[in-house]
């Protein structure tokens, strides 16, 4: 009797061992799609920390300068209650540029930090939106004159997207206006950031997006077009989503970057 048990109990374990090693590459492999479609999502409740490297050239009159612009992009959602989230996104750039005009010589350091807020509800509308609104800020952090607008800035921005099986589509925008601050120029710019990205079942996502920004004060688009590839996966213990691809400048202002460049991004993701 004893012995029985002790047979079907060894039975029962063994076919519990099975389905476990079975059902885990599955599990794992739909756990990193959908960390791939949140990190699609510009106010999914994910902890994330982007490192986006992005080289230009043939900048200035003489086209003759370069700059390497590393942007540390935190991503931390907070709690509110059963209904609502605060999405803080900060963007800090760390630059290093050499001749961006003539006698310009190279400067290392960092520039100014944007700090944006939204408030977003945890569920999508009866629709599928998602959407988020609050206030961005222009924080003049710039450790030298050519890396720094030296204002203080303030403005409204929003998100608006939908995701639907693999493919998220949507629009992030801003306006800043600058409030304060020893610059000698104004600061009125409006940032718009329409966005599309595919996610396949094993966490490669392939996005295509624009980061344009216009001018109000000097009457100049910047318009850099981006074609990314990356991909979930692990690194030790630690989930990252590691990718990388091109960016052309349709248009940019007097002096500023032409033609092709190039952007790497490393993302550390921490789920709940």
């Amino acid at each position: 009797m004893i012995a029985n048990k002790l047979i079907d109990l060894r039975r029962s374990l063994l076919i519990a061992v099975a389905a476990t090693a079975t059902a885990s590459p599955a599990s794992a492999q739909s756990s990193a799609e959908e960390l791939a479609k949140k990190l699609a999502n510009p106010v999914a409740a994910l902890i994330s920390v982007p490192f986006q490297l992005n080289y230009d050239n043939d900048i200035g009159p003489a086209r003759g300068g370069d700059r390497w612009t590393l942007n540390i992009q935190p991503v931390v959602p907070i709690d509110l209650n059963a209904d609502w989230n605060l999405i803080s996104r900060t963007i800090l750039p760390v630059v290093s540029q050499n001749e961006i005009f003539p006698g310009a010589a190279r400067q290392n350091g960092i520039g100014d930090v944007v700090q944006s807020l939204f408030l977003s509800p945890k569920k999508p509308t009866a629709g599928g939106w998602i959407w988020g609104v609050g206030p961005v800020f222009l924080l003049p952090t710039g450790s030298d004159k050519l890396l720094s607008a030296d204002k203080w800035g303030l403005g409204p921005t929003a998100v608006l997207l939908k995701q639907e099986g693999p493919w998220t589509f949507g629009m992030l925008t801003n306006h800043i206006w600058s409030v304060g601050g020893s610059g000698a120029r104004d600061v009125s710019a409006t940032f718009l950031q329409p966005f599309m990205s595919y996610t396949t079942p094993d966490a490669w996502s392939f996005t295509l997006n624009t980061e344009s920004s216009y001018d109000w004060e000097r009457k100049q688009w910047s318009v850099p077009i981006h074609g990314i590839v990356s991909k979930v996966t692990k690194v030790g213990g630690q989930l990252v989503s590691v990718g990388g691809g091109v960016r052309y400048w349709a248009d940019s202002p007097d002096g500023g970057p032409h033609g092709w460049g190039l952007r790497f991004v490393v993302t550390l993701l921490f789920p709940k």
